[in-house]
């Protein structure tokens, strides 16, 4: 059974299977139940014709690159040329297409990315819930067979993390400002990795915050997470293959495991336990740092003031079409002054200086990804209380990482009678070497072990 990007890969270069072939499962996939309201746009006929050129370029025995012509999802966010990107509004649904590739999908294009559908998320990826006004909102595909109400696939990247859940996409380009590859991954049993934001160019990208936002993938496994990251950061990840018993890893007390759900709290300790009984050293420890956290998200933080830069003249003139809740968000950006916003870049320097010391023994820290599994969908629709408390909640674990500005990935580590839960493996920034090593380690110990 081929089951992730790199054994399909490895399919295709041994020539078991075609990239054809396995272009005609993704869209067939993405005519599926479990895709409907994951996509803004389709490609299938330039994906096919990708994944035949491939299997062309294979058959001569020339080089194949590395992602084989298998299928790629884009978010709605991204820039490709001669299309429209429109990060899931209507208010820019008929701007001038896009002349060029944003360079994260022009990476893509060259490193053989097939690519499949635009996919929807919450608009102008201003959300960790993933419900979107406009194009609907697609259901969480790990969670339908078990449950007659459709659930949050989690945002921003809601459609991106569907496209891969229901086997429309063997990988996801999505954007990650405060858990929005992450958020996802975790309530959908798939890993996310957000690396630290400087190492993956944004440019191409219509920005949320332009000091958190971060340009990731969504992976069916920590090694295509690696070589997604490799591709979209044109760099090369030094895999030491450290063993787990020779890692330093924590978990944070407070904060961070607050308010979890039952589901969250078990799978998350059954993993502790199960990385203890590998061999793993785990230790919990006080990180009073994060106790400020909320202090200095008080104002609203960086998202609101500088995605208004961005959207005043737009929304001045044409709020009607935005989504209210959006709208109401980047408004709040309207309040804050210049002297507030840099006393604010101030304070979190300040921040990231206090973690990188309180952190400085530790290769990384674990954490549930999110507190909770996927609420339904509809009781956040038209209750603005709900929704908003559980946009917070979602967001609250994977936010402080961008506020660090660190890299994390999200691994799944639920039963297989249980609904996703995501761990999170986290460090502080340009150590995600190291955050990669420690992901593959863990992923095998919990595959190894029973949770």
């Amino acid at each position: 059974m081929t089951s992730d990007l790199s054994s399909a890969r490895d399919d295709v270069l041994s020539t078991r299977r075609s990239a054809a072939e396995f272009m005609r499962g993704s869209v067939a996939a993405c005519g599926t139940p479990a895709a409907l309201n994951a996509f803004i746009s389709t490609s299938f006929e330039s994906a096919q014709a990708v994944a035949a050129s491939i299997d062309t370029t294979s058959a001569a025995g020339a080089p194949v690159p590395p992602l084989a012509g298998l299928a790629v999802s884009i978010k709605d966010l991204f820039d490709v040329a001669g299309q429209v990107s429109a990060a899931g509004s209507l208010v820019l649904a008929r701007a001038p297409a896009a002349a060029t590739d944003a360079p994260a999908v022009a990476r893509l294009r060259r490193a053989g990315a097939a690519f499949i559908a635009r996919t929807n998320m919450s608009e102008f990826a201003f959300s960790g819930v993933g419900i979107n006004p406009h194009h609907g909102t697609p259901a969480n595909a790990a969670t339908k067979a078990r449950d007659t109400s459709p659930r949050i696939p989690g945002g921003s990247t809601s459609g991106g993390a569907v496209s891969v859940a229901c086997g429309a996409a063997w990988a996801a380009l999505g954007s990650d400002t405060g858990g929005s590859i992450r958020i996802p991954a975790a309530l959908q049993g798939l890993v996310g990795f957000k690396n630290t934001a400087r190492l993956t160019p944004t440019a191409g990208a219509i920005p949320l915050s332009t000091s958190l936002d971060t340009v990731s993938a969504i992976t069916l496994s920590v090694r295509d997470a690696v070589l997604l990251h490799e591709i979209l950061a044109d760099r090369k990840v030094v895999l030491n293959g450290t063993p787990l018993r020779l890692l330093r890893l924590a978990v944070p007390r407070g904060f961070l495991l607050d308010a979890l759900d039952t589901t969250v709290a078990a799978a998350f300790e059954r993993s502790l336990s199960s990385l203890r009984q590998a061999g793993a050293r785990v230790d919990e420890i006080d990180l009073a740092a994060l106790g400020e956290v909320s202090a200095l998200m008080a104002g609203g933080g960086f998202a609101p003031v500088e995605s208004w830069a961005w959207h005043r003249k737009l929304i001045s003139r044409d709020e009607a079409r935005y989504d209210p809740r959006v709208a109401m968000r980047i408004r709040r950006g309207e309040r804050m002054g210049a002297a507030e916003y840099i006393e604010l870049q101030q304070a979190r320097a300040r921040w990231i200086e206090g973690m990188r010391a309180a952190m400085r023994h530790y290769d990384a820290m674990l954490s549930p990804t999110v507190p909770i599994v996927a609420p339904a969908i509809a009781p956040l629709l038209d209750d603005d209380d709900a929704f908003f408390a559980t946009n917070s909640l979602l967001l609250r674990n994977p936010s402080t990482v961008n506020l660090l500005d660190g890299c994390a990935i999200s691994l799944p580590c639920q039963r297989s009678d249980e609904f996703p839960v995501g761990l999170m493996v986290w460090s502080t920034a340009l150590q995600d070497d190291t955050v990669l090593n420690a992901a593959l380690a863990i992923e095998s110990a919990l595959n190894s072990h029973p949770r």
